[in-house]
């Protein structure tokens, strides 16, 4: 019979060898360990309110010195950790083997094992699995499920009482033992966890974190196993592990048991979700990458390990492996076990958390949640940022970790085995790690691996450590050579790379603290989605400018005509290219509206409920011409700077059903993801009337100005936007002044011309008084106006002349937005 915790006496409980997990909660880790009181606190208080969490029970700390005492094995542990060294390798090989075969050579007393065996016989009474459920599997299964109505499959993980403290994660430095069966086999689990206790990570981490070995104890948890095996599993946090970004929630997931994925030996699908509109009702799933999810781990049935890894079938490789609902619920239990453990803990606490999917009923669970030990820790004040000066030859590129630069020379290991050949301060280049390769990734400048997801073993370690990481190349140990001096950047957005040779490279830190309040808003240009929330540390008012062509060119990459007209594409080559490029998308133009949407959605997320204007696309039709499939559909302009671009394309007849798909986005992302602070932008628009033309167009998709609080602007970069002003203000709900067309068209030059390139200059006259003009008549009008062009982030005395005129906005590059707000707020005083 199973007490809950109130019917525990508080006695019995310091002195109990086990403990079932809904006896336990938050304030036991020192009875129980940090992942088995976290267990039990979310089948107590999260499972009521939904998520699911399978049960189980838990040898307590009490056990674990109870039998460390019985045994006499304190005094020979002391004895043999007298001479200790954890940065001698050999040193630390030859101790930690030495502790772990004292251990497993000592058996349990009896009455502990009697109570490891009752328990887990009560859990067999609790659980079965009914071959009915399994049919459609294959024969090896149902076999397996057959069997487990007498031994029921579980899982059984060392927890210890050190563990998963907010400024500690210890993450897998103990062991876990999956699909073990019969009271043979858990005893024996529990016997090894005991002890890897003295793993030599484990032994290494404690030492170096500042850990008494004697002090921490170990709890073991035995748990339901949930058959993911036949289905998927994978890690989430409740934070965007690379940037710290609160307000997302990252998933990976990959076929079979969660091992793998958090070992880093698959490349798992990734998902990214927003979670306030989330929390409101809304679908704002930002991201969907595909991971190669090559191998499974699966059981191994009749085999002589509890589980084995298999090949993925390829078909099963080239589609995610869970479904936008799973997503989206995965996401919804992120929130709450974040909200519950901030709740408990009185301050805001980001998690990190293991979950699987039953194969068999197809029902979600949380495995495991612990508070993630990272981005928790940084300081909110400060923000660093590094900058790549020069470039060289790219040797690899994968997935990168931690916005930061690390180089040296390159040490290349295969095998954990041979990690006293590492040098401190050398780059560590492998297939992939896990927590024995700990010693050295502390002495580590940077590390690259074949293997891994932003969730993997090397990705956590590296981050915690402050090292930046490369995961997920593919082939860094055949590329790169030991001896070989290499840079590695993660600063360049989500794809990092290992440049050939020791380039420079500069750190910036900005403290944040007593910033000045402007009256003039500062807002910020962006184009990439990919370093989206990294720029929203940088205390702007909001997005003025987000460029669609970044998105396309480097995202979708294809024409959307060459999408919408696939079947009358001439070059066979450009045909294979998309299909390559929309592999998993029924239709082809889906593909362009669903790349683009979430492109949109992550930056307006980055800064949501602030304003991002979001500027429509404005290629210029031989830049139209360079996309897959482009020169098809485009004509040969003599002069395209003032040609077929921006408003006179979007009611064409030969671009209306591209730019519907544009505007179909734009409707995803306010409509479904609930980012309603979107405010599209109208480009190059010759005249009012042309304006209106835009508006009916966009009517047609569903994206109907005033209505769910829609606004549209238009660019002011036409010398006749500034001479009819207040014409277009009955149109559009503002103005951007875009400077560089502005002064091209009013003094009467091509831009692109390296022959009149000296004549252009935001600041001469004419271009002022354009400018000035705008202004007034925006103000007037009662119409908001803002500058998103380059001007104000190269001349300083050009953002203090905006500031005078009263301009409401200015936007600017990332790397000029602090020092304009300084020089904006001093420009305000002196107009007190």
């Amino acid at each position: 019979m199973v007490h809950s915790v109130d019917q525990v006496p508080q006695a019995s409980r310091d002195q109990a060898l086990i403990l079932w997990f809904d006896e336990v909660g938050t304030a036991d880790v020192g009875l129980v360990g940090g992942k088995n009181s976290s267990l039990g606190e979310m089948i107590q208080q999260l499972q009521p309110k939904g998520v699911n969490v399978p049960t189980g029970f838990a040898t307590t700390a009490y056990a674990y010195r109870y039998y460390i005492k019985q045994a006499g094995l304190e005094t020979q542990l002391r004895r043999l950790f007298s001479d200790l060294d954890v940065n001698d390798m050999r040193n630390l090989q030859e101790r930690g083997k030495q502790a772990r075969t004292l251990i497993l050579h000592t058996p349990f007393p009896q009455d502990l094992q009697d109570a490891i065996a009752l328990a887990y016989s009560k859990l067999c009474q609790r659980y079965g699995c009914s071959p009915s459920l399994c049919e459609r599997f294959d024969p090896e299964y149902r076999d397996i499920c057959v069997s487990q109505t007498q031994d029921t499959d579980v899982a059984v993980r060392s927890s210890a009482t050190a563990e998963d403290l907010p400024e500690a994660s210890f993450a897998g430095q103990q062991e876990t033992y999956l699909n073990v069966q019969s009271v043979k086999g858990v005893l024996e689990a529990c016997h090894k966890c005991f002890a890897s206790l003295f793993t030599d990570r484990a032994i290494s981490y404690r030492q170096h974190n500042g850990f008494d070995h004697f002090t921490v104890a170990l709890s073991v948890g035995v748990q339901k196993m949930v058959r993911s095996d036949v289905a998927t599993s994978g890690v989430m946090f409740s934070i965007d592990t690379e940037t710290g970004f609160k307000n997302a929630a990252l998933i990976t997931a990959a076929y079979g048991l969660g091992e793998n994925v958090v070992q880093g030996a698959v490349n798992p699908d990734e998902y990214l979700v927003f979670k306030p509109t989330l929390k409101d009702g809304f679908t704002p799933i930002l991201e969907k990458r595909l991971g190669t999810k090559a191998i499974k781990m699966v059981y191994d049935v009749g085999g002589s390990k509890l589980t084995k890894n298999v090949e993925v079938p390829e078909p099963e490789r080239q589609k995610f492996c869970i479904s936008d609902g799973e997503i989206l619920q995965l996401a919804k239990w992120a929130v709450q076990i974040e909200d519950h453990y901030s709740a408990v803990r009185g301050q805001y606490t980001p998690m990190d958390i293991e979950w699987a999917k039953d194969g068999c009923t197809g029902e979600l669970f949380i495995v495991q949640a612990r508070p993630e030990t990272v981005q928790s820790q940084k300081a909110a004040n400060i923000l660093e940022s590094y900058e790549l000066k020069d470039h060289g030859a790219v040797l690899t590129v994968g997935r990168s970790v931690g916005a930061a630069i690390g180089q040296g020379k390159a040490r290349v290991i295969h095998n954990v085995s041979n990690i006293n050949q590492f040098k401190s301060g050398e780059v560590l280049i492998t297939n992939r790690t896990d927590p024995d390769w700990e010693p050295i990734m502390k002495q580590a400048s940077a590390i690259v691996t074949n293997q891994g997801g932003r969730t993997c073993h090397a990705a956590i370690i590296a981050r915690e450590m402050g090292i930046p990481a490369i995961v997920g190349c593919g082939d860094a140990t055949e590329l790169v050579k030991s001896g070989q001096e290499v840079t590695v950047s993660c600063c360049e957005g989500e794809e990092g790379r290992v440049y050939q040779g020791l380039l420079p490279f500069e750190v910036h830190k900005t403290h944040l603290d007593n910033l000045p309040t402007t009256r003039t808003q500062i807002l910020m240009n962006i184009g990439n989605p990919e370093q989206a929330f990294s720029l929203a540390g940088i205390p702007a008012a909001g997005v003025g400018l987000a460029r669609l062509e970044f998105i396309i060119a480097n995202n979708i990459k294809a024409h959307p005509m060459a999408l919408i007209k696939y079947d009358e594409l001439e070059d066979d080559l450009v045909k294979a290219e998309i299909d390559r490029l929309t592999q998993g998308y029924d239709r082809k133009p889906e593909f362009f509206v669903d790349k683009l949407a979430r492109g949109i959605g992550t930056i307006a997320a980055a800064f949501y409920p602030k304003p991002v204007i979001v500027r429509m696309s404005d290629f210029k039709s031989n830049e139209y011409a360079n996309l897959l499939g482009g020169r098809q559909f485009e004509p040969h302009e003599e002069n395209p700077m003032i040609g077929w671009r921006g408003a006179s394309r979007y009611y064409d007849p030969n671009y209306r059903e591209a730019y519907a798909l544009e505007c179909q986005a734009f409707k995803r992302v306010r409509d479904d993801m609930g980012l309603t602070n979107v405010i599209p932008m109208v480009p190059f628009c010759r005249t009012p009337e042309e304006g209106q033309r835009v508006l009916a167009e966009m009517g047609k998709q569903g994206l109907k100005r005033g209505i769910n609080g829609l606004q549209v602007y238009v660019m002011c970069e036409l010398p006749s936007n500034v001479i009819l002003a207040d014409q277009f203000a009955e149109v559009f709900d503002g103005f951007s002044i875009g400077s560089n067309d502005l002064t091209q068209l009013t003094l009467g030059l091509d831009r692109d011309s390296s022959l009149v390139a000296h004549l252009f200059d935001e600041r001469n006259e004419g271009v002022k008084r354009m400018v000035k003009e705008a202004i007034a008549t925006a103000k007037a009008t009662g119409r908001k106006i803002g500058i998103c062009g380059q001007a104000p982030s190269d001349y300083p005395e050009f953002a203090q002349f905006l500031v005078e005129l009263g301009i409401d906005s200015i936007s600017l590059n990332p790397d000029s937005v602090l020092k304009t707000m300084l020089m904006v707020a001093e420009v305000e005083k002196t107009q007190a």
